[in-house]
């Protein structure tokens, strides 16, 4: 079974999601930007959700993050819980 090991942000608004992709993009540190924007519990731990299979997030977020390479960022990826951007970490 394939584990991956991911952090994410999670927001309310796309818009605030967008401004947080180009921080990020500008070369922002993921971690910091979780602990201050994110709505997640995760933003605790720098938006580190540690390691998961398949079948263990809801199936946008999954598909996202099986799709990404160890390192890379993820486009803005809607659930019913609002908008992520997912890194790939291991």
């Amino acid at each position: 079974m394939v584990k991956v090991k991911a952090s994410h942000i999670l927001v309310k608004k796309r818009s605030e999601a967008e401004r947080i992709l180009k921080e990020l993009q500008d070369g922002a540190d993921f971690a910091e930007l979780a602990r201050k924007y994110s709505t997640c519990p995760s933003s605790k731990r720098g938006g580190n959700l540690g390691f998961f299979t398949h079948g263990q997030m809801v199936k946008e977020f999954e598909k996202a993050v099986f799709s990404l390479k160890k390192g890379e960022l993820s486009d803005i990826v809607k659930t019913e819980f609002g908008f992520h951007i997912i890194k790939r970490t291991g």
